[in-house]
């Protein structure tokens, strides 16, 4: 006979789906953890190095592993209850952890390797094992020992890469290798070879899960507020200075505008509407992670040219400010289809002009190629709110 429910740290029928303050607390350390990873991405395009590229995807590969464990971490409190003490432990521990991981970030592939390293890898280990043992008896014990069992496989190239390869060429492939095993188990759904049956899964709580990817957005957001903010203040307020950070500002307003409009207010209904959650909320986690990453490459951009607004652009330059604006873009196309079945047109036409323009926007001053996506998003939200006047409000009706 299964474990009684009410013995188990799983969230119960009935139960309150609003955001807890520990959760919210717990977001604080990734708007520090995304302000290192932006800074971090700065710094490899401003240091005149040989390797641009090669310092840029080290930085993507530490983003992705943070957004690993605020992801999982959403996913933990919406299918457990966040006010067992279990539970709030694990959000603590992990909240310390993902501090550390944030700390190391600058030097994560030189000598704070095995802090970040060590850190990703005891906070998914420890979850998986306080799971384990608080499910005993449970069917859901299962799903929680194979995702244990996944990670514990990945945490072999993290720690060797760590432990034993301190060329950063090296290290990157055993850690690329090890993100990749858990973006794919993740995607997955942490399958093994010999599982007999399809294991227990627990309810998507729709609002619970809904709101925390909003705030996450949110959070991601004030990221980019408080980059824009502390690179203005130390500059000074020169007319060039202040015409970027003017346009970072609007900017930043406009993603959230579109964010927002329509697919971000109804993400809870389609949610709780879709022929199966959670699938559909795995569709979310995409969108997010990809609007995510074009926020922090666009705060890196919104830096470079606050303190550079004249001169010349380089390519590098260039890919991170209109980068930035495509990756958020095409994760709003993904939310938007994971909500109502269907893209706008405006978020592709965007996109592609984004891309077309980027190569005559080298050797262009910054502050003009910082405007470009300005006015791409300023068309955007203006074709959102002409299409919403002459339509009346759309229902979700998500593709799962």
């Amino acid at each position: 006979m299964g474990m009684s429910q009410s013995r188990t740290p799983l969230r119960k029928p009935g139960q309150p789906q609003q955001v807890t303050f520990l959760e919210l607390f717990f977001d604080l350390v990734f708007v520090f953890a995304l302000t290192r990873v932006s800074q971090r991405l700065a710094e490899d395009l401003t240091a005149q190095r040989q390797i641009v590229l090669t310092e840029a995807g080290q930085t993507l590969l530490l983003l992705l592993a943070l957004l690993m464990v605020w992801f999982t971490t959403a996913w933990v409190t919406d299918l457990f209850d966040p006010n067992r003490p279990e539970i709030e432990l694990l959000v603590f521990a992990t909240m310390l952890g993902s501090l550390v991981m944030a700390v190391a970030t600058p030097e994560a592939f030189g000598t704070r390797a095995l802090a970040f390293a060590g850190a990703y890898v005891a906070i998914h280990l420890s979850r998986g094992l306080v799971l384990v043992i608080a499910l005993r008896g449970h069917e859901a014990q299962r799903r929680a020992a194979l995702t244990l069992l996944w990670y514990g496989v990945s945490a072999i190239p993290w720690l060797g890469g760590a432990l034993l390869f301190p060329e950063s060429t090296a290290r990157g492939l055993l850690w690329t290798l090890a993100i990749i095993i858990d973006y794919t188990g993740a995607a997955v759904r942490f399958p093994t070879l010999r599982r007999a049956q399809r294991p227990h899964e627990a309810p998507i709580v729709a609002e619970h899960l809904a709101e925390r990817y909003r705030q996450f957005f949110i959070v991601a957001l004030g990221e980019l507020i408080l980059v824009i903010g502390a690179t203005y203040s130390g500059i000074g307020f020169g007319l060039g200075q202040t015409a970027a950070f003017l346009v970072a500002f609007a900017t930043t307003a406009l993603m959230w505008r579109i964010y927002i409009h329509r697919a971000g207010e109804l993400l809870p209904l389609a949610i709780a509407r879709a022929r199966v959650p959670s699938r559909l909320a795995g569709l979310s986690t995409p969108a997010h992670l990809l609007m995510v990453s074009g926020i922090v490459a666009i705060a890196v951009g919104d830096e470079l040219v606050i303190e550079h607004p004249t001169g010349h652009t380089d390519s590098a330059w260039v890919a991170v400010i209109l980068g930035g604006p495509i990756l958020f873009l095409a994760g709003r196309a993904v939310f938007e289809y994971a909500v109502f079945g269907r893209v706008s047109a405006s978020r592709v036409i965007g996109a592609v002009v984004l891309a077309a323009v980027s190569p005559a926007m080298v050797r262009t001053p910054p502050l003009v190629v910082l405007c470009v996506p300005a006015f791409v998003l300023t068309a955007i939200a203006v074709s959102d709110t002409l299409r919403a006047r002459r339509r009346p409000p759309e229902v979700p009706a998500p593709p799962v």
